[in-house]
């Protein structure tokens, strides 16, 4: 499997491999239940991590953690997505599917790092957010478009990496930053390759033809631009070395925003908003001359009546 997502294939000579079956093969990797998520990799990223709760508007929702980290001497406001590693812990977590008071969470933290100059660092691995009537009642939209709203104008560096699954608007909705980072395994879509293919083939049968008409990997994602740098995974993936998966993402981690904080905030907010304003470039094509019209037969008839009685009439002239 990890041969064919290398591009190391051992198909027979003569013979290609099936892109499709690659492309699900990654999708199966990033949703492997025993990837690292966010609590594990602050573990092995960071000196100290004090996690804040509640929205102090309705309550704490333990799908998104949030809290304050040291990683040498430099301070960070962590916020990410944290599924569980066992049955009674992803019913807990609700299974890393978040509710609003999750985004407002994360919003009530991300202002302290703004007030205080300290950089975000989020990480991604969601599916979506909870489509259930009581995300729905509280107001799940409005709180992932204010999210990404605040995201796009915070005046401090924002670093994102996406380390499984990053899917819909509920990825969107913490994954607005400066610099966007993605481990090898993972994906990022505008919506899960299940619900594509339900929209265009109406049966979820499809989704690995969704998902390689998607250009889902990571990989194909930096590619188009979206990500800015894939970080490589140890061994046979993340869930294998969990301790090394940290030590690789810290370092890029800290590399970028050496970068970030040569600029000042004005021109870091500028640059944010011009790296979003450029997603989805197009050109219109001049479109070529339409083909005069083909008359209809009537009108070839009426044609050839006129010219022969005009061959009459200047006959009779001449005589």
């Amino acid at each position: 499997m990890v041969d064919r997502l290398l591009g190391r294939s051992h198909a027979p000579e003569g013979q290609a491999e099936n892109p499709t079956a690659a492309v699900w093969a990654h999708v199966q990797q990033a949703r492997n239940l025993k990837r690292p998520h966010t609590l594990e990799l602050l573990k092995g990223m960071t000196d100290e991590f004090i996690e804040l709760h509640g929205d102090r508007l309705f309550g704490d929702d333990s799908a998104i953690v949030a809290g304050l980290a040291r990683i040498g001497g430099r301070r960070f406001v962590v916020v990410g997505f944290q599924k569980g590693q066992d049955t009674e812990e992803n019913i807990r977590r609700n299974f890393g599917l978040p509710h609003p008071e999750g985004y407002r969470k994360a919003m009530r933290v991300m202002d302290l790092a703004e007030r205080y100059g300290m950089p975000v660092l989020t990480f991604v691995d969601v599916q979506g957010a909870f489509p259930g009537a009581a995300a729905e009642e509280r107001g799940i939209a409005e709180a992932i478009a204010r999210s990404t709203g605040m995201m796009s104008r915070l005046r401090t560096p924002i670093v994102v990496v996406i380390t499984g699954e990053g899917g819909s608007g509920g990825a969107l909705g913490l994954a607005v930053g400066d610099v966007v980072l993605a481990l090898e395994n993972s994906i990022y879509s505008v919506i899960s390759p299940e619900g594509c293919s339900a929209i265009l083939w109406r049966s979820s049968e499809h989704s690995a033809e969704a998902a390689v008409a998607m250009k889902v990997t990571a990989a194909e994602q930096c590619d188009l631009g979206i990500i800015d740098d894939v970080i490589p995974e140890p061994g046979e993936g993340a869930h294998t070395d969990p301790a090394e998966t940290a030590r690789r993402i810290r370092d890029v981690v800290i590399e970028r925003l050496d970068a970030l904080e040569l600029m000042s905030l004005d021109e870091l907010v500028e640059a944010r908003f011009q790296r979003y304003r450029a997603f989805g470039p197009f050109t219109v094509a001049e479109q070529p001359a339409a083909p005069p019209a083909r008359p209809s037969i009537a009108g070839r008839l009426r044609g050839l009546i006129s010219g022969t009685l005009r061959q009459s009439a200047s006959g009779r002239e001449e005589v």
